[in-house]
């Protein structure tokens, strides 16, 4: 893995959902995976990821720890954030037919569940140029589509014509999880960008 990730503090929302298969990515990448609970959790960390989950429930309690306005100050100075899943919709500006609490912080429009329910969980070979040529195996679960993308927004990867993986300066988000393949490309490039 690159020199940079090596050591390097990075934050794992661990409200509720997949918080244990990132912070296990992100130490196989040599980096250091902290648990983030409360808002001093976040203090020297140099990015976050918000995995899936339940995205209202994980929204809910980051507004009841106080969480929600600590990270929108550590966006706003910069820091990388990685939302995977129900990470993406939190990340979402737009939520259709949805009035559930979101951190708003990419210019992307998603609709929840849009791939289907649990038992419609399903794999695809996604083609990620940006992390190399082999295909990524992309987990979908209960996965939310990009529905529309703002123009400062780069679209990495696509399934059926829709986006599922996007880049917004210092934000990633992923309809997939990619925290079950063991495929480490998507958390050593996440890496990189909070290096």
């Amino acid at each position: 893995m690159g020199a940079g990730i090596a050591g390097i503090k990075v934050g794992i929302l661990a409200l509720q959902g997949s918080f244990i298969e990132h912070a296990r990515s992100v130490e196989m990448c040599g980096a250091r995976a902290v648990a983030v609970r409360k808002p001093e959790d976040l203090e020297g960390v140099r990015g976050l990821i918000i995995p899936g989950g339940e995205s209202t429930t994980i929204g809910k309690l980051m507004a009841r720890y106080g969480l929600d306005q600590r990270i929108r100050e550590l966006a706003a100075s910069g820091m990388p954030i990685y939302g995977t899943c129900a990470g993406l919709i939190l990340l979402a500006g737009h939520v259709l037919s949805s009035s559930q609490p979101v951190l708003g912080m990419m210019d992307i429009t998603v609709m929840r569940n849009a791939y289907g329910r649990q038992v419609e969980s399903f794999e695809a070979d996604l083609r990620i140029p940006a992390i190399g040529e082999a295909p990524f195996k992309g987990v979908f679960i209960r996965a939310p589509r990009i529905e529309a993308t703002g123009p400062e927004v780069e679209a990495l990867a696509y399934l059926d014509g829709k986006a599922v993986l996007a880049r917004q300066g210092h934000f990633l988000a992923s309809s997939f999880h990619p925290e079950l393949t063991g495929d480490l490309r998507i958390h050593s490039y996440f890496l990189s960008m909070a290096s």
